[in-house]
């Protein structure tokens, strides 16, 4: 794998911080993506043993979390037709409490 990162990856649910530590630590060159932040249940606080500890090696999604924002209490106020404004609150927020683990 040298340097860079390795052609091979892996997937584990966001949910499943102890594999992400344990698959991190055979294969630290190796992008993970990492689903289930938000609506499955997935926290920031549980992302961080998918990063390197430069911060990088992980690819979070979170597709309903996103995709459904307004139907979160948390963002009720944007509304039905409002589900684009919702949908982008929602990604600026996984942004900000993702960085804050760092």
């Amino acid at each position: 794998m040298g340097d860079s990162y390795s052609y091979v990856g892996a997937v584990v649910g966001a949910t499943y911080p102890e594999m992400g530590k344990a698959l991190r630590s055979v294969m630290p060159k190796a992008y993970i993506l990492v689903p289930g932040y938000g609506a499955q249940g997935g926290t920031a606080d549980g992302l961080r043993p998918f990063f390197n500890e430069d911060g990088l090696g992980a690819i979070v999604n979170s597709s309903r979390g996103i995709i459904a924002a307004y139907q979160n209490e948390k963002y009720a106020k944007f509304g039905e037709a409002g589900y684009a404004d919702a949908a982008r609150q929602a990604v600026l927020d996984m942004k900000d409490d993702i960085n804050s683990i760092f």
